[in-house]
């Protein structure tokens, strides 16, 4: 009985330290996979960011764009009618792909973004023609909208257009703005409206194709508004004899497009101004941020270099000036130099300090051997007047 008992006892420790063994491999094995498949998806997320890739989706939605361009001519549609099923299906399996690899980058920031829902709206209407046939049959009336809706595709442009974007905020900003100069501009033309209403519409002489109600008299003081065929409307009263047609022309005129169409194009191109240059200085602060993140680089490896040029001499019994030569050698044309914020460096400084030291010592070598210059040159002129004192008593005794 006490064998048996240990005997189970046995097998139950075996199993346990083969389940921990089995969970532990298991567990490293899913780390490894965790840890490689967080590697592969911040390097889809630098591509996604990358400028090869805005490349490729810029030139794919142009391409689709000149390809339903080319649809819409009747003798090249049959013809080509291969070329456009097979072109459709590669524009299909690009923005599938994008589709796909946008939402394994980030599948929750994927849904914060605004131009991101742009792109799946646009992304399900690009199904709609290949999805209505099917379910609704090939001869359903409105199949030509869902085609037509198709032109929808090259709006998938703004987000890889950060101009367009830029301008896309600044009307939304604006938004508040614009919807009360509209509404004061509907109110101005509902005025009007109502006022030729009645003074046109309703008398005998009545011009009911242009006055004849309160939408023909919206539609045609918009006309007015526009400046469109303003003459031939003014004709058309003219001959009816109102005499106050010309007065209610001028005025809506002069408040329409003088006043609130003007304030209307004024207040979108401040703004829209306002917009480009704050989208030009963060242009600006993005590369001067490159520019810095740059310069940092190069000032690290530049004070690494330095640190092992210290340690080499430290380590090795060379002279300054050979470590110089040999820290020259390791130089390429191509290499950028960093000058601003290097004097902060602690070795910087101790190198510096000894090539200062070196120089003096170089200095003083100088000036001791223009010392010496100088003294013999003093020497010889001091003994050249003896020299010619002999030559000159010599030639006497030769007389």
């Amino acid at each position: 009985m006490s064998q048996q008992f240990h005997h189970q006892n046995d097998t139950k420790v075996i199993s346990s330290s083969l389940l921990d063994n089995v969970s532990l491999l298991f567990c490293g094995r899913f780390w490894k996979f965790q840890r490689k498949e967080s590697q592969f998806q911040a390097f889809v997320k630098k591509f996604l960011a990358s400028r090869v890739f805005m490349i490729i989706m810029i030139s794919t939605i142009i391409s689709n764009a000149i390809v339903m361009i080319l649809w819409t001519y009747p003798k090249s549609r049959l013809p080509l009618f291969r070329f456009f099923e097979a072109s459709e299906f590669f524009f299909l399996a690009i923005y599938i792909s994008e589709f796909i690899i946008k939402l394994y980058a980030d599948p929750i920031g994927f849904w914060e973004d605004g131009y991101n829902l742009l792109d799946v709206v646009i992304f399900f209407i690009v199904f709609i023609p290949h999805i209505i046939p099917k379910i609704m049959g090939i001869y359903y009336p409105y199949i030509n909208i869902a085609q037509g809706i198709q032109s929808l595709r090259i709006l998938k442009i703004i987000t890889y257009s950060r101009g367009m974007r830029t301008l896309i905020t600044s009307v939304g900003q604006i938004a508040s703005i614009v919807a009360s100069v509209l509404i004061l501009f509907f109110v101005l033309m509902y005025i009007f409206a109502i006022l030729g209403f009645c003074l046109f519409g309703v008398s005998e002489r009545a011009d009911l194709d242009n006055w004849g109600n309160l939408a023909l008299a919206f539609f045609t003081l918009f006309s007015l508004a526009t400046v469109d065929g303003w003459t031939d409307l003014q004709e058309q009263l003219d001959a009816r004899n109102f005499l106050l047609s010309r007065v209610f022309t001028i005025i809506f005129i002069l408040l329409a497009s003088f006043v609130f169409l003007s304030m209307f194009v004024g207040v979108m191109i401040i703004h829209t101004e306002n917009s480009m240059k704050k989208f030009e200085r963060e242009l600006t602060l993005e590369r001067h941020t490159i520019l810095m993140e740059e310069k940092q680089a190069i000032l690290k490896r530049q004070q690494e270099e330095v640190s092992q040029l210290m340690q080499t001499q430290k380590n090795v019994d060379y002279s300054f000036a050979e470590l110089v030569e040999n820290f020259k050698k390791t130089l390429r044309h191509t290499d950028p130099m960093v000058l601003d914020d290097f004097g902060t460096s602690l070795p910087f400084i101790d190198v510096y300090l000894s090539t200062l030291d070196n120089q003096d010592a170089t200095i003083s070598k100088l000036q001791e051997l223009y010392y010496e210059m100088v003294h013999v040159l003093r020497l010889m002129l001091e003994d050249l007047p003896q020299k010619e004192q002999s030559q000159s008593s010599e030639k006497v005794d030769d007389k």
